[in-house]
């Protein structure tokens, strides 16, 4: 009898190691097995504090995974029930059940892009982070104007005007302004040389002074090969004490601009009018990129004091205004 209960049980126990291993195997193979049927895709959210049971439960239901029982096991197995992040993911059935895992685990959340084009200013950039989505822009533009919060990263300036390099981000669903500003400002760091830092100091520039310059150039340049040759044309008014004379910056003082410059503009004063002040205005009028930026600190060899838009995106340029206002007239008067 004794004997029929020990094997019994030695029966018992193999039945059982059998049923443990196929468990196993099958949960292995489920882990990397796709899912039946057609591929559907969808953007998800994780809330904080959100069970592994529900979410798991919203997967099935929403086409993503099979047998969420089988996914809870998965997940118990490598210990990251307890795990998952909170955050925004874009998940497909496409994808096996241990990547979906691995991504919500490892909190690989969807990013959304920003992209800010060379030349925008604060005002422009607060628009294009308000339709992305990411505040709005009476948020965006006082955080941007925070001195306090500017000198912390490092800007001796009152706002962040010419310091958001611009770039296309990747940020998640949520991410604050603070970040998002940090970023780019880290971005326009990583991006300004330590060669053009040593170059400001031999001209006798300030960093601050550096991307003025290149964000006016950045404002008056329609050929990129012109760059350099708009740089040398301030640069030697800058070292003749003349007056700079850009467009550009008289439009950045007038408030509620219109579009349509005049002489009551030129006029008009504001510590932007460099028609009526001698010198770089007091800061940048827009985010320049990397090219500007090297035009501003590189310029080109020239005896150039003027430069008039020929209407072709480049302009004539000039060593006496005598030639400049021939070129007035042929350009812009059609004389």
């Amino acid at each position: 009898m004794k004997r029929l209960i020990t094997i019994a049980s030695i029966l018992l126990l193999f039945a059982l190691v059998a049923m443990t291993t196929y468990a196993y195997l099958d949960l292995i193979r489920y882990a990397k097995k796709l899912p039946d049927g057609d591929i559907v895709e969808h953007m998800v959210t994780i809330n904080p504090g959100q069970g592994f049971n529900s979410f798991s439960e919203y997967l099935y239901q929403k086409r993503i995974i099979e047998h969420p029982f089988k996914f809870r096991l998965l997940a118990r197995m490598k210990r990251y029930e307890t795990k998952i992040k909170a955050g925004e993911y874009l998940l497909s059935s496409a994808m096996t059940p241990e990547k979906i895992l691995d991504i919500i685990v490892h909190g690989k959340v969807y990013f959304y892009r920003l992209t800010v084009p060379e030349g925008y200013n604060l005002r422009q950039v607060a628009r294009v982070v308000e339709t992305s989505g990411f505040g709005s822009r009476e948020d965006f533009l006082q955080v941007a104007t925070n001195a306090d919060f500017v000198r912390r990263l490092g800007i001796e300036a009152e706002t962040f005007e010419g310091y958001l390099f611009p770039d296309t981000y990747l940020f998640p669903k949520g991410e604050t302004l603070e970040k998002i500003i940090s970023t780019m400002v880290k971005r326009f760091w990583s991006a300004f040389k330590p060669e053009w830092k040593r170059r400001a100091e031999a001209l006798d520039f300030s960093i601050h002074e550096v991307v003025t310059l290149a964000s006016i150039i950045e404002k008056e340049v329609g050929a990129a090969r012109e760059r350099p040759i708009i740089s040398s044309v301030f640069h030697n008014r800058l070292k003749r004490n003349m007056r700079l004379q850009s467009d550009p910056t008289v439009i950045y003082g007038i408030k509620n601009f219109d579009g349509n410059i005049n002489r009551k503009h030129l006029a008009q004063p504001t510590p932007y009018n460099t028609y009526t002040i001698i010198g770089l205005p007091p800061g940048p009028i827009a985010n320049a990129g990397t090219d500007s930026l090297e035009a501003a600190l590189y310029p080109a060899d020239t005896k150039y004091l003027y430069f008039v838009s020929k209407k072709d995106t480049t302009h004539q340029f000039s060593t006496n205004l005598k030639d400049h206002n021939n070129a007035v007239r042929k350009y812009q008067l059609g004389k």
